[in-house]
């Protein structure tokens, strides 16, 4: 039997609220993100951080530098549908369109609160080997990329996408800042 691949449906944005969240994590959120620039994080790399909390997840806004991060460019997804493709969102800003993979790692995994994904192809071509990796490539933000990073985070909490970056999990903010310092050395 052959499997049917159907295309993702486009995705919908509702906006519950236009309202800045004001969430204490996004301190945090900012907090790491500026370190990231400390740390020597290229410009050109993008880098999408989520922070799970309740039934909610905090996400930065879409085209936002994490590492010039303020209160502003955080949205707070208040449920995301993944059969309908559907997010709800509490911001001024739109999701990044990495939202649903972020979504659904932190609902499947407990032991997940945090996720940092680092979108560089030279990080990927250097740690190879070094870490896990996703079996297939995958189109950004889609359900597919969700299951191969699922997949693949079962060799750690640091593995890297194929063709696209690296992801840091972890179970909150401090956990992933820790981790991202072993490999600062890396970035350059």
């Amino acid at each position: 039997m052959n499997e049917r691949i159907l295309p993702s449906p486009v995705q919908q944005i509702v906006y519950v609220s236009r309202e800045t969240s004001n969430c204490p994590l996004i301190a945090e959120m900012i907090r790491l993100g500026h370190s990231l620039e400390e740390q020597g994080v290229p410009e050109k790399d993008v880098c999408i951080l989520s922070v799970d909390y309740g039934r909610r997840l905090l996400i930065n806004g879409k085209n936002i530098d994490i590492k010039k991060m303020s209160q502003q460019d955080v949205v707070e997804i208040v449920d995301y549908d993944p059969l309908k493709n559907i997010i709800m969102v509490i911001g001024a800003k739109d999701p990044c369109v990495q939202t649903p993979v972020h979504w659904i790692v932190q609902k499947a995994r407990h032991d997940i609160n945090a996720l940092l994904q680092i979108n560089s192809k030279t990080l990927v071509e250097k740690l190879m080997g070094t870490v896990p990796m996703t079996e297939k490539e995958t189109p950004p933000g889609t359900l597919d990329q969700a299951k191969e990073i699922l997949k693949a985070l079962r060799g750690g909490k640091t593995i890297l996408i194929r063709n696209e970056g690296i992801v840091f999990a972890g179970i909150n903010i401090r956990e992933i800042e820790q981790t991202t310092q072993r490999y600062a050395g890396d970035w350059k």
